[in-house]
């Protein structure tokens, strides 16, 4: 069994993030990389809204550059997914596909995984025109067509969003009402921007180098049919990647973790940055920004730590 002051799980910015603050403090962290170095950001196409970068720069990029600046600092990446965590004694205890660990703090960066239309195309256009993040990609569509899928507030909110940039935003929803508040139902009505396509469900997204049309079908009159569009931004909903933690960490009933201000757990020794506990802004920026307090707070702690065990040693 392998010690260590502290683990992070997760590879987005947020643990990036954590790791390169947690680094420099000579913690010489674990990150525990997951499916995928980088989550969420390494599918995202262009980045153009990440402060320090004027120029585009694809999200594949971006977590090249965290990584390699964590790595300078003293952070490793471990290849290897979190299989069991047993917060309830100290040091804590952490099982991979392939070691087992004890340590002393741990900060959980696991993101959060958009719910998809598992539909031909998507996953094919994802980076390259299929989007769950309007304010990342929406001004990569400047007088151009988009479909929005959803009806609830995210979706609404983010169809407004996208009309300053694109010439014309179809929302579709398999229903015919929408589920967001009564306001943002109104805004989105009186946008002359906005088109609705009342119970319809896109069936496929088609194209070639890039999006060019969308297959969909009206589940009142059962007839398919495509219209032409150069984007499809999906808001049906969100999964924090926190299901490893239930019944060990406090949780919203949606599934994101409870910290406070600090990015403290209720456990203490245990925090969390990003979109594993943030269902609400869902930035690079915020996740940033949280990795950056969860990581100094973890510092903290294991400084106290550390001069509690030298005062109980003398």
């Amino acid at each position: 069994m392998q010690e260590e002051k502290l683990l992070i799980i997760g590879s987005g910015p947020a643990g990036l993030t954590a790791a390169l603050y947690t680094g420099r403090a000579g913690l010489s962290p674990k990150v525990f990389v997951g499916p995928e170095l980088g989550g969420q950001i390494s599918l995202t196409w262009t980045v153009e809204n990440y402060p320090g970068f004027p120029e585009p720069i694809s999200g594949a990029e971006l977590v090249d550059r965290l990584a390699k600046q964590a790595k300078r600092w003293g952070a490793t990446l471990v290849t290897d997914v979190v299989k069991e965590v047993d917060f309830t004694h100290k040091p804590f205890r952490i099982r991979t596909t392939k070691e087992e660990y004890r340590t002393d703090s741990v900060i959980v960066t696991t993101g959060a995984t958009p719910k998809k239309l598992h539909i031909p195309g998507e996953k094919e256009f994802t980076g390259r025109g299929v989007s769950y993040c309007a304010t990342c990609d929406g001004p990569l569509f400047r007088e151009k067509d988009v479909v929005v899928v959803g009806g609830g507030d995210s979706a609404i909110e983010e169809a407004l969003f996208l009309t300053k940039f694109c010439k014309k935003v179809i929302l579709a929803h398999r229903r015919d009402s929408l589920r967001a508040t009564p306001v943002l139902q109104e805004l989105a009505k009186k946008n002359e921007k906005i088109q609705f396509l009342w119970n319809t469900e896109l069936k496929e997204i088609q194209g070639k180098e890039s999006i060019e049309k969308v297959r969909i079908w009206n589940s009142k009159t059962q007839n398919e049919d495509t219209i032409s569009v150069h984007g499809v931004f999906v808001f049906i909903g969100q999964t924090p990647n926190t299901a490893l933690f239930e019944g060990k960490l406090a949780m919203t009933p949606s599934g994101h973790l409870i910290v406070d201000e600090r990015k403290h757990t209720n456990v203490e020794g245990v925090f969390a940055a990003g979109e594993c506990e943030d269902g609400y802004f869902k930035q690079i920026a915020t996740a940033v920004g949280d990795g950056c307090r969860a990581g100094m707070e973890a510092e903290r702690f294991l400084l106290r730590l550390s001069e509690k065990d030298i005062k109980e040693r003398r």
